[in-house]
């Protein structure tokens, strides 16, 4: 059995004719260990302390479930960081229109971490950033170049089994503030229709993000699952069969922080059973308004909530707190859109601008909202936007 290798990388102890293997005889940058072959097992390692500039950190790896590829730290001090800068540019295409021909599909991203067709891999203990001065960009200009801190992707291995995010302070990640569904903000997760008409469905068994911090990032914090197959979840009720063969599972979300964000805050998309908990949203939507949201043109999108799902079956959203989500369209708390079973329980919100939870759209179907409680949320607190199903009881509403 071939022993795992271990990859250390020092900003300032490090050089890229080493070989990495040791503390004492680190790489230097991020681009030198990126073009080592990882095999199950391996680890890569940033020195706490190092600050990576105008890097990133793209891989395309499979570890195992017993040996897991793991990205993280090790020494003393603050996390290490990976200040992008712009860079780690990749293109991005679902290769087929999205949900609306309004929304952008295709385009060039910065992705300070980018998993492509990864698996059984761990992202842990990192500070990212990607926010660059681009000389002549404005800040709400309709073609600015979408950025991620991290963007994990799915095309061309079928189903991609445990991918988990942990422990990461991710900030001023600045993307374009219009495209709802491009890899865009602080961490979001896509499914792109494979390059071959053979390959398997792409799509994710097993994605876990819990105890990350996103801040000033726009235009998501957390987005896990948009796919190109959203046209099999058109209809009310979504069959399981359905959703195992073209949707997501065992996707947990959990333990996160956001704040600062210009569009929405934590959003499961296309999952069963998505488990999103303990998380808290302040100050979402913050760039959903008549100053920021001004030159979208032909596209679609002026709308954000703080923690909801989207064309998701059977999602337990519980223990949350939101508060703060800005006015715009929507500016809810929570949101039930589209999807077949909705459970809100057991969650906290307060001075959100457009109220407490909204049951939106007529493919919202068996929603539950209960044992909530709701302070001071404003502009109706409880919106049924075309909803043909929602029960709710036991919750607590004290309004102005």
């Amino acid at each position: 059995m071939i022993k795992p290798t271990v990859y250390y990388v020092s900003d300032t102890k490090g050089h890229d004719t080493n070989t990495g293997t040791t503390p004492e005889s680190p790489l230097r940058t991020l681009w030198a260990v990126a073009e080592k072959t990882l095999s199950a097992g391996d680890e890569i390692r940033l020195e706490c302390g190092s600050v990576f500039q105008g890097q990133a950190l793209h891989l395309s790896v499979q570890g195992t479930c017993e040996a897991p590829i793991v990205i993280g730290s090790y020494g003393d001090g603050p996390k290490p960081v990976i200040d992008a800068k712009g860079t780690g540019v990749w293109f991005q295409n679902y290769r087929t229109a999205l949900d609306s021909p309004y929304h952008a599909w295709k385009g060039y991203i910065s992705s300070a971490v980018l998993l492509y067709d990864c698996e059984y891999i761990r992202v842990e203990g990192l500070e990212i950033i990607n926010n660059p001065v681009v000389l002549g960009e404005v800040y709400n200009q309709p073609d600015k170049m979408n950025r991620t801190g991290v963007s994990v992707v799915a095309q061309n291995r079928g189903t991609l089994h445990n991918i988990e995010l942990k422990d990461l302070y991710i900030h001023d990640v600045k993307g374009n503030v219009y495209d709802k569904h491009l890899n865009n903000g602080g961490i979001y997760c896509s499914a792109l229709k494979p390059e071959s008409c053979h390959a398997p469905v792409a799509r994710y068994d097993g994605l876990h993000i819990h105890h990350c911090v996103v801040e000033n990032c726009s235009r998501w914090g957390i987005a896990a699952g948009y796919t190109y197959t959203h046209p099999f979840f058109t209809t009310l009720e979504l069959p399981d069969e359905v959703m195992k063969k073209y949707g997501h599972e065992n996707v947990v979300l959990e333990h996160n922080f956001v704040s600062s964000i210009g569009g929405d805050g934590i959003t499961p998309m296309y999952c069963l059973k998505p488990l999103v908990q303990y998380n808290v949203a302040r100050d979402t939507a913050n760039e959903i308004n008549d100053k920021v949201y001004t030159l979208a043109g032909e596209k679609i999108g002026k709308t954000a909530a703080a923690i909801w799902p989207w064309k998701c079956k059977d999602a337990l959203l519980q223990y949350n707190e939101a508060y703060h989500t800005c006015y715009n369209q929507d500016g809810q708390a929570w949101d039930a859109d589209s999807g077949d079973g909705t459970i809100y329980q057991f969650n906290y919100s307060h001075n959100n601008a457009g109220g407490c939870i909204m049951f939106c759209e007529p493919e919202s179907v068996n929603n539950i909202f209960r044992y909530n409680i709701s302070f001071m949320d404003g502009d109706g607190v409880i919106n049924p936007a075309h909803n043909p199903d929602a029960h709710i009881y036991n919750n607590t509403f004290i309004m102005s």
